[in-house]
């Protein structure tokens, strides 16, 4: 049989034979000489896509001060997420922050406190005094504390803190803290010339000697409680503060004790104090009276006081009013001793703003001794039940002066017992808010509206 037809098959790799090392260099060469234009390389290598994506930080390029100037710029909610930036975008958010409120002791212990935060000028240490967090309730006033050692710190640990607080934020402004001894204070009081307003919670006579050392002290806030039922600061304390911080022009009270002496002490000692609070006191009978030697007060509040006075001892200061009073405030206070409440009206006469909040024993014969104050411009009623639209009506038409007059959840005061003689003054008012109980507000709220009609009205057939 005859193959001759037949394409010879190739050769197979095997068959193949190996070129040349010339024909090698020669091909090579061949080949890249015509596509050398469309094949040249860059002398630095390809960057990988993995790569391209991590830019240099331009920031780099920007002074501290005009980042700073930007951060600033960013809303205060936002503005904490920048410190995640890096180590530089952290150092500069630590700069701004100047108010600062510290749970971990230890943070303060550490020192990190000021290394982080060196421009502080106010901190609340009062939470991290505490061992237990939900030991501490508080409120705006009306929460006298009592203190149990072993809820705290010690005064040695605290004392400590306040030492590596003080030296490394002598610009410190404001402070809150707790459980703290008279040598804690005196080492903030040396180092920070321009504290000017202080929080101090469980004090005692004799850590008010520390507290005189402040010299610029203008707002004192002093939480008192008690331990075992002792009290722990009298007239003593009182006379003690009076006379270490005569600037202090905002002074509040919590739980404390004193009398006649110490209060008058701080209304004569303290001549620029326009401002005081007074929650749930324990003081002596007769310290009332006291409040008429503070000369230049504007403005009295009495929160959550179970009894304003005992009543004895009055005679003494019922003389003296209190000239310069502008504002009195009573919240949740119990009112039902007419005595007190004249005494304390007759002190307050001269005052020109009355409110009271949620005050018990506010009927209509306590709320007849108001007639005492000739000159009120503004009278806010909230949450006194026993008052009635005749009571209030027989008040506050003989207050010629009256502008602002503001009733809300007073459920005995009535829409349909308003006199004309009433809606005659109402007409005259510069502001009027008239929210006695639910119904008036719903009524007042909704009027013109069409609703609170019958359904067989409200709902027409079609």
């Amino acid at each position: 049989m005859s193959f001759a037809g037949k394409e010879s098959s190739p050769v197979t790799p095997l068959k193949k034979r190996r070129a040349s090392w010339s024909e090698l260099w020669l091909n090579h060469h061949h080949h890249h000489s015509l596509d050398y234009p469309s094949k040249l390389q860059p002398l630095t290598p390809p960057i990988p896509k993995s790569k391209t994506l991590f830019l240099p930080d331009l920031t780099l390029l920007l002074p501290d001060l005009t980042l700073l100037s930007i951060i600033t710029k960013v809303p205060s909610p936002y503005r904490k997420t920048l410190s995640l930036v890096c180590k530089r975008w952290l150092r500069l958010h630590g700069g701004l922050v100047r108010s600062l409120k510290v749970s971990d002791w230890e943070f303060l212990a550490s020192g990190r406190v000021a290394s982080r935060f060196p421009n502080l000028d106010s901190v609340d240490l009062v939470s991290a005094c505490f061992v237990s967090p939900g030991v501490l309730v508080r409120g705006s006033y009306h929460q006298s504390l009592s203190f149990f050692e072993e809820n705290l710190l010690s005064v040695e640990t605290v004392d400590g803190g306040l030492r590596t607080l003080a030296s490394a934020c002598s610009n410190l402004r404001r402070l809150a803290v707790a459980n703290a001894s008279e040598l804690g204070l005196l080492s903030v009081a040396e180092a920070c010339s321009t504290l000017q307003e202080l929080d101090l919670h469980k004090c005692s006579d004799t850590v008010l000697l520390g507290v005189g050392a402040f010299e610029n002290l203008q707002i004192l806030r002093l939480v008192v409680g008690d331990v075992d039922g002792l009290l722990l600061v009298s007239d003593i304390g009182l006379m003690i503060l009076a006379q270490g911080c005569k600037r202090l022009v905002r002074l509040e009270l919590v739980g404390c004790g004193g009398g006649f002496n110490g209060v008058k002490e701080i209304g004569e000692c303290c001549q620029m104090l326009e401002e005081l609070t007074v929650c749930d006191h324990k003081m002596e009978p007769g310290w009332l009276g006291g409040i008429g030697y503070c000369g230049n007060l504007k403005t009295l509040r009495l929160v959550s006081c179970k009894k304003i006075d005992l009543g004895l001892g009055l005679g003494e200061g019922l003389s003296r009013s209190c000239p310069a009073l502008e504002r009195l405030h009573l919240e949740k206070c119990q009112l039902r001793d007419k005595d007190t409440v004249k005494a304390l009206f007759k002190v307050c006469e001269a005052a020109r703003e009355i409110v009271f909040k949620d005050c018990w024993g506010l009927d209509n014969d306590v709320f007849s001794l108001a007639m005492a104050f000739g000159r009120v411009k503004l009278l806010y009623v909230e949450g006194c039940s026993l008052l009635t639209t005749s009571g209030l009506e027989s008040v506050i038409l003989q207050w010629h002066e009256l502008e602002h007059l503001k009733v809300v959840s007073c459920k005995n005061v009535k829409d349909s017992e308003i006199s004309p003689l009433m809606s005659a003054l109402f007409s005259d008012l510069v502001e009027l808010q008239w929210r006695p109980d639910t119904r008036s507000h719903l009524f007042s709220s909704l009027a013109g509206a069409g609703i609170g009609g019958k359904g067989a009205k409200f709902f027409k057939k079609t």
